[in-house]
């Protein structure tokens, strides 16, 4: 890997602390606060409000940026407050906009007692209503006493303001103060805001400056029109000090701010500003202009200028691709400054720390378990973990790594365990130097286990110590049981430690207990004693500058000491740092427990502010699912009736038509709640969140009772609607009718721009309308939207719309949303592969051809959503292919679970029914243990070097035993997944599986492990007991209990016994050598049943008593029911089973397959039987009446295992990496039709795709024709020899089959009976291919030594073949004919395993070399108008010949991912396009004219055949899927589309100039293209930055290097481009596009000159 990219990046992925908040994201908000006074700006702020900061908005949302505006005076008539707290909040709310803000962020428009709980003591201002108690009392009833209390309290601030600036200025003539102490008795609010926004921030001036001039004013309006405008004393007359204060201040205004200063002349109408006038809507519109361009030139100027150690991304844009290093550092940073924050100022808990501290200190260097911190809620384990990584990260040595992640701090949501996996596995190998997880391995779960496992032991290998500390792991989402701890390993290896926390009574602790034996390694936080409770409380205090007086610290002691909390104490604490040293102990309200503390910090704050302001705000900030922006709430806050209804119960708002809550009184709600808020940033954003759980859940509890929580998501799903934006909101207010009003809230459209998705509705809106019962417009609006779920899954991931959908599963009885959801589980892997940088045409193109077989059944959600995708692609301004069948897997149906990612095949399984568990045995050598209930992976069991051959479960379920193909047993722990016993040796070894198996007594629990000639006994502890081979002609048959049966081919029986002699017995009629087929013990009935080839099969007791009746079946499968009632064969095609009575064998079914029988199994209640088989169907069949009840298709290899449990099926193969759980109860509605097995060998379809004609690779003397409409079998034909090829006459309905034996074989599919036959040539050549003319006059047979053209014609109705017409002998220099095509003039264009290709007209006989390939050419197709031709090869290069004249119009060299190659190809209708499919599992799209790439679509298998149909095609993939899509493509193509951006892979065309049909040669050179040099380290493909190298284009027909959008194209970081030369053929210049290359970080240029295809040099090209 590349070096860190600097210091400050590996000290935050190696957990050092004090680095979090210097690698924080670049913000992406623009905080706005506006300063003015209360009243002679309103009508100026209403006109911003209402026409300048939506526009401001809408440009912000069009930047990714986030927009908050700070009005505090908005809506308030008078700024005075009782408390006197609004100069300290204004000012506070400046540092927030100076601190979060991107860009601008300041637009300017007895009373003391002393406190001696502060730090120096300080005097206070009394609250008014100390002394005039009606002050804040705004009830009608109380007006009169109200009015004298203000008119009271005028007076008196008057005289207190005179008196304090009196003695002030004689304090500073005394030299007891400074001039500037002085100053602050003399400045106003504004002013002091001016102070802070403007002069006192030393960054690059970030204000606006609007100044209104009234210099016409009349002095005859007198100060009483103007009081709103100018300062006035109590009597009413004008302050003549505020006056010269004013001008002081406006003089020093214009000369600092003349940059900034926009200033207005404006003569007043009637002491105020009139809309209506006409030179004041003038003055209006000029301030609204300079307003919003003046603010989109200062965020333009903040969003380019570079900011120093931070990186910004756009928040929600799909085209910028994300290095992986940002939002990992991101992600760290946020952990590690939020264990900062809970460090600070922590004290005690050293006792349990040293206990931490020293464990991982002690087994540092030898193999140990994980360490397990446990406690109450609210005992601190978070804070103890914090200061663990603190400590550890101060005393080990550099270059250690501690990842700490905090899984409770983004409650109420909880985090899904392989995102936490993915990203702690990510930042390890970013820290380690190692390769990180490829999107691939972070998106299955089995994968990320694996490497999560590995990655530990790579680090133990390194040297390097890691310490992982997981807070809270009982909070981890539902996902995968993730509570079940089965991810969590308990046998680390040295140097690696793990701690991780959970709550004492939490479901994880005890399944913890069961996974951990030892009882060291729990650790309990226990309650806090008097003494640490002292100690917090002063070191509390002292950093906020407080102390409490004696009888307050001993009551605040006394109430700690009831519960020991910690989280206790801190929520006195916040109430306590508010006393001042004369609040009385009544007024303490102090509780005895945590719960009701709380309690009493929402009585003081609905006390201050009110019930429904303090329980709106609490009550959406538990309830959202990400936080709100401050700018959210407050929208949401004035969309709440109950809110606004509160706020102005007792005063109208000042324009009833435009009704918000004013900002200022969140602005205090938010001072108060400081201590129970927390910001989160994410994604440059910061959102608010309550800090806890546990006040989560009181706020619950108070204020989100079933009425008022419906209520509040209903309001949050409107909001993120948009549904009031624009529109007049009803609501009703004291003294006035129904009012409607505008709430001012931002309209929330999907995307803001093109490309940039609206985040915050993503997240929010599906989880509101869920909780709120609006399912309609959920199914309307997110789950049946096609733009919503592509969206989702691009921004933030399909997991999370995976997720959305699970929950709407669990509220909703929805089969539609269900199916959408698998639908998208099966989506998932290719957007993993492309790393989400799926564009919209391939998802829709996705979706459709999953779903669309569904949507006749399901139209009111799936059918909707088909057709929004079809009209989109059909109206999609760029190439695309449309599905017009469920080509992909669809969802729903049996198959319930695949559970992929497994290394390799399954060779072994065994089921616990009891337990629900399933063991399977892998062939690298890996036993896995999975929960059936839930299809959650338990175990993966590692010790095996070879294949496992056998597994059991014993011990009532809770152990296992592996038997491998390296001779190693094993037993496993089935509760712990640790290995109790190894045994070496105990079975041969053997590279490949031998046929080796494995017993268990039940009585002595002995252990036996034996194969054909050899017994060897342990004991469980691994002593062994016996061993015995026998080197003449014994075979052993068996292990009844402790009794091994073994027979001589002469039909001796011994029944050897450990503690018993011998016993030996003759089977009757064995004169003659015994050919044994198969064995099957049962222990039930103390018998072995022998079947012999010679169609005997022989039941043989412990005794020695044995009994031989005939058997109709030479067995490949012999097995016992469960009950051992049946006993079930299968030969070839053919199941049957066989009633077993002492003695007699009674045959009971015989059910015929369609291919080899390769497993079966009766479920437990014997009447229904399972068969698998090679066709790759599981049957179902009722043993009772021997009907088959169904068929399950899906298995994409043939069925080895199967197993019936509990109404469901369990089937694996041994040559596929996956096992499949199906459900026997399932809407029929759901199945997918079934299709021709996987892999055939020779396959045909009709251009209808009605019916599929193939040959299996197991049985090539059969050709079965496959009825596509109703997913059945419709007819065999048998033929004399294996069939070589397939051929169909479309129109004339003809099947042309050739034999090895030479014969074609014609069948007129309108007459079923009817064959015609071409009889082998002479020389009896097998047929190589056959290709059918276009007019379909003509066939052309190709043998192997030469090629002969017959005339197919009708006579009568019946079809006829004349010929040989004409013989084309071929070359035995020349490799064997491969493909081969005949044109319509009936020349022959063929092409040879070695490469060569040849032109033969047979008018002149003569032939003609094409341009070789330089390997076997796959396909030669010919187009319908006979113009053009393909040819086509295993390696990367197909060539488009123009046929009259012969010229190579085009070569097209394609290299894909993994495999390259042409497999089939078809010419559109018009043969304007050539669809082409390939061994890289995709089918492109090429301009015939100029053989450009149109289209790429991943169909997740190779297509191996093609058929032209209307204006797309018909084609059958190597899964056995028909595929039906029309291609659609605009008259015009725009520059900048990327054929490849969805797919990684390069490609090159080089086409000859035409110029009236003269060819030309080009000189030019075209760039580098190496097909032979391409790095497919997969894994390493997906983390690299995007290539320096910049676009080029060449002269005209030149070799270009284009780029699709940004994040499209990624390539080598550090590559540069190579030198100007590449692939020049004769036919002249050339042209290429890369799709998304990323190849590993640092890869350099390949040598130059390095051999490439064609003999080209150039630069290593990286994929």
């Amino acid at each position: 890997m590349a070096e860190p990219p600097d210091v400050n990046l590996q000290d935050v992925l190696r957990g050092q602390t004090d680095r979090g908040q210097s690698m924080k994201t670049r913000s992406n908000m623009i905080r706005v606060f506006i300063s003015s006074t209360f009243t002679d700006m309103s009508s100026e702020r209403k006109a911003l409000l209402e026409r300048a900061y939506p526009e401001v908005l809408a440009f912000c949302r069009g930047l990714g940026l986030v927009l908050e505006v700070v009005d505090l005076r908005w809506g308030i008539r008078d700024g005075s407050s009782g408390d006197h707290d609004s100069c300290e909040i204004f000012l506070q709310e400046i540092q927030s906009c100076q601190r979060i803000s991107a860009g601008p962020h300041f637009i300017l428009s007895q009373w003391f007692l002393k406190d001696s709980n502060a730090v120096p003591p300080t005097y206070v201002l009394r609250p008014i209503a100390a002394h005039f108690p009606h002050y804040g009392d705004l009830r009608p009833e109380s007006r009169p006493q109200h009015d004298s209390s203000v008119l009271s309290w005028r007076f008196t601030e008057n005289q207190l303001l005179q008196l304090l600036r009196s003695a002030a200025t004689a304090a500073e003539a005394a030299g007891d103060i400074t001039a500037e102490q002085r100053q602050q008795f003399f400045t106003s609010v504004t002013e002091q805001e001016f102070q802070q926004g403007l002069w006192d921030d030393s960054r690059t001036p970030s204000a606006l400056l609007f100044v209104r001039e009234t210099p016409r004013q009349r002095v005859k309006d007198g100060p009483k029109r103007f009081a709103k405008f100018m300062g006035v004393i109590a009597d009413g007359l004008l302050d003549a000090e505020a006056q010269a204060l004013l001008t002081d201040l406006k003089s020093r205004l214009y000369v600092s701010c003349k940059e900034i200063l926009n200033l207005h002349c404006v003569e007043l109408s009637k002491g105020s500003v009139d809309p209506r006038r006409k030179e004041h809507a003038q003055y209006l519109d000029s301030l609204v202009e300079q307003f919003v361009s003046q603010m989109k030139s200062r965020i333009s100027a903040a969003v380019d200028s570079p900011a120093e150690g931070r990186r910004r991304k756009t928040w929600g844009s799909i085209e910028e691709e994300e290095d992986t290093s940002d939002w990992m550092v991101e992600e760290v940073g946020q952990h590690v400054a939020r264990s900062e924050e809970l460090c600070r100022g922590l004290i005690g808990r050293e006792g349990l720390l040293a206990k931490l501290c020293l464990s991982i200190w002690e087994s540092t260097s030898v193999p140990h378990g994980p360490l397990v911190v446990h406690g109450a809620a609210g005992m601190g384990k978070t804070a103890l973990l914090c200061q663990l990584a603190q400590e550890m990260t101060r005393v080990l040595k550099t270059g250690s790594v501690m990842v700490i992640r905090l899984l409770s701090a983004r409650h109420p949501q909880r985090p899904d365990i392989d995102h936490v996996l993915s990203s702690v596995c990510l930042q390890v190998c970013l820290a380690c130097g190692l390769s990180p997880p490829s999107p691939l391995i972070a998106g299955t779960h089995l994968d990320l286990l694996r490497f999560f496992r590995n990655l530990l032991a790579q680090v133990s290998q390194k040297g390097d110590t890691l310490i992982l500390v997981l807070d809270a792991v009982d909070q981890l989402s539902d996902q995968h049981q993730a509570h079940r701890l089965c991810w969590l390993p308990v046998h680390l290896p040295p140097n690696v430690h793990l701690v991780v926390s959970m709550d004492s009574s939490s479901e994880a602790l005890a399944n913890m207990r069961l996974k951990v034996e030892s009882p060291g390694s729990f650790l309990e936080v226990e309650r806090w004693s008097r003494v640490e409770g002292k100690q917090m409380l002063e070191s509390n205090l002292r950093a906020h500058q407080r102390t409490l007086t004696p009888e307050q610290s001993e009551a605040v002691l006394q109430s700690f000491e009831s519960t020991g909390c910690p989280l206790h104490l801190r929520l006195i604490l916040s109430a306590a740092r508010r006393w001042s040293s004369f609040t009385p102990l009544t007024e303490m309200l102090l509780s005895a427990s945590t719960q009701e503390m709380m309690s009493q910090l929402f009585l003081m704050l609905e006390e201050t502010h009110g019930k429904e302001l303090v329980g709106g705000a609490l009550g959406y900030l538990a309830l959202a699912r990400e936080g709100l922006l401050e700018a959210e709430l407050r929208d949401v806050l004035s969309l709440d009736d109950e809110v606004i209804g509160e706020v102005h119960r007792y005063s109208l708002p000042p324009t009833p038509s435009l009704i918000r809550l004013p900002p200022l009184l969140w602005a205090r709600l938010r001072r108060d709640l400081k201590d129970q808020l927390e910001e989160r940033w994410t994604g440059g954003v910061a959102t608010l969140s309550l800090n806890n759980r546990r006040l989560v859940e009181a706020v619950s509890s108070r204020y989100l009772m079933s009425e008022r929580r419906g209520r509040s998501h209903r309001i949050l799903a409107e909001y993120f609607q948009g549904r009031w934006s624009g529109k007049l909101k009803p609501v009703m207010l004291p003294g006035l009718s129904l009012v409607l009003s505008d709430r001012k809230v931002p309209p929330q459209p999907l995307w803001f721009a093109p490309g940039l998705a609206n985040v915050r509705k993503l997240q929010e809106l599906p989880y509101h309308l869920l909780h709120t019962g609006l399912w309609e417009e959920l199914q309307q609006e997110v789950i049946g939207n096609a733009e919503w779920l592509y969206c989702k899954s691009r921004v933030c991931g399909v997991t999370r719309v995976i997720q959305d959908l699970d929950q709407s599963s669990q509220h909703m009885d929805c089969t539609e949303t269900r199916l959408i959801r698998d639908a998208l589980g099966l989506i998932k892997p290719t957007m993993d592969f492309l790393d989400s940088h799926m564009d919209m045409s391939l998802f829709f193109t996705e979706l459709l051809a999953r779903l669309c077989s569904l949507a006749p059944s399901f139209p009111s959600v799936i059918g909707r959503l088909c057709s929004q995708c079809e009209e989109w692609l059909l109206t999609c301004p760029e190439p695309t292919l449309i599905p017009k069948c469920s080509f992909l897997q669809q969802p729903g149906g049996a198959l319930q679970h695949t559970l992929s990612g497994l290394q390799g095949g399954v060779f072994c399984l065994d089921v616990s029914v009891e337990a629900e568990l399933l063991v399977l045995g892998l062939d690298d050598g890996v036993v896995m243990v999975l929960r059936l209930s839930d299809q959650q992976l338990l175990h993966t069991l590692l010790g095996h070097s070879g294949a496992v051959v056998s597994v059991k479960v014993i011990d009532s379920s809770s152990c296992c035993l592996s038997l491998a193909a390296d001779g190693s047993l094993s037993r496993w722990s089935l509760m712990t997944g640790q290995q109790l016993l190894c045994i070496q040796g105990a079975g041969p070894v053997d590279s490949s599986p031998s046929p080796v198996h494995l017993h268990l007594s039940e009585q002595s629990q002995m252990i036996y492990v034996y194969t054909g000639t050899q017994v060897k006994v342990w004991t469980q502890e691994g002593a062994e007991l016996f061993s015995s081979s026998w080197e003449d002609s014994s075979v052993v048959l068996g292990v009844l209990e402790e009794s091994v049966f073994t027979l001589t081919d002469s039909g001796l029986v011994r029944i050897l016994h450990p503690l018993h002699d011998a016993v030996e017995t003759q089977l009757e009629n064995s004169l003659t050598r015994l050919s044994l087929v198969k064995t099957v013990v049962s222990p039930k009935r103390g018998k072995v049943f022998v079947a012999t080839r010679e169609g005997v099969l022989h039941q043989i007791s412990r005794t020695g008593k044995h009994s031989s009746v005939e058997f109709p079946l030479v067995p490949s499968l012999l097995c016992v029911t469960e009950d051992e009632k049946l006993l079930i064969a299968a030969a070839e095609r053919t199941l049957s089973l066989f009633y077993i009575d002492r003695d007699s064998v009674d045959k009971v079914l015989e059910l015929q397959h369609e291919d080899d029988v390769l497993s079966a199994c009766v479920s437990s209640d014997g009447r229904l039987l399972a068969s698998g088989a090679a066709d790759q169907l599981i049957r179902i069949w009722s043993v009772t009446t021997g009907a088959l009840v169904d068929s399950l298709c899906g298995s994409d290899a043939p069925v080895t295992s199967v197993v019936i449990c509990r109404g469901s099926v369990v089937s694996a193969s041994a040559g596929a990496a996956s096992v499949h759980l199906w459900s026997l109860k399932y809407d029929a509605r759901h199945q997918p039709p079934a299709h021709i097995p996987s892999g055939s060998a020779h396959v045909a379809i009709t251009r209808d795709a009605d019916r599929v004609f193939f040959v299996r690779q197991s049985s090539q003397r059969e050709v079965i024709s496959w009825n596509n409409s109703t997913g059945c079998l419709s007819e065999r034909l048998s033929v004399s020899a294996q069939v070589s090829c397939l051929e169909l006459a479309q129109h004339k309905r003809l099947l042309l089959c050739g034999l090895t034996s030479g014969t074609v074989l014609i069948y007129p599919l309108a007459l079923p009976q009817e064959t015609l036959c071409i009889p082998p040539p002479e020389s009896l050549c097998r047929v190589l291919c056959l290709a059918v003319s276009t007019s379909e006059k003509h066939v052309a047979v190709a043998y192997e030594d030469s090629v002969c053209l017959f005339e197919i014609s009708v006579r009568e109705s019946y079809p006829t073949v004349e010929g040989p017409l004409q013989r084309v002998p071929l070359s035995l220099l020349h490799g064997p004919l491969s493909s081969m095509a005949l044109l319509s003039d009936l020349r022959l264009l063929y092409g040879t395993a070695c490469g060569e290709v040849r032109l033969h007209d047979p008018s002149s006989g003569a032939g003609s070399e094409l341009e070789p390939h330089c390997s076997r050419v796959t396909c030669v197709m010919g187009s319908n108008w006979g113009t053009h031709a393909l040819v086509g090869s295993e390696d990367a290069v197909q060539r488009l010949w123009a046929l009259t004249p012969l010229t190579l119009d085009h070569t097209m060299e394609y290299k894909g991912f993994l495999f390259e190659g042409v497999l089939s190809a078809a010419f559109s209708e018009s043969d304007q396009f050539v669809f082409t499919g390939s061994q890289d599992k995709t089918i492109k799209v090429w301009d015939v004219q100029t053989g450009n790439l149109l289209y790429v679509q991943y169909v997740c298998s190779p297509v191996v055949r093609m058929v032209t149909f209307r204006n797309g095609f018909v084609a059958l993939s190597q899964q056995g899927a028909a595929i039906r899509e029309v291609f659609h493509c605009p008259d015009h193509i725009g520059p900048d589309y990327n054929p490849l951006r969805n797919v990684k892979a390069q490609y090159r065309v080089t086409s000859r100039e035409k110029n009236r049909d003269i060819q030309q040669n080009s000189g030019s050179d075209p760039q580098d293209f190496n097909l032979a040099q391409f790095n497919l380290n997969f894994p390493s493909t997906l983390q690299d930055k995007s290539s320096t190298a910049g676009p080029s284009r060449g002269p005209t027909g030149a070799f270009r290097g284009l780029r699709g959008p940004a994040g499209a194209f990624r390539g080598q970081t550090g590559a540069q481009p190579g030198p100007n030369r590449g692939l020049q053929g004769p036919q002249g210049p050339s042209r290429s596009l890369q799709g998304p290359n990323r190849g590993p970080a640092g890869a350099q240029p390949g040598p130059s000159g390095a051999s490439g295809a064609s003999g080209s040099s150039g630069a290593l090209i990286s994929l």
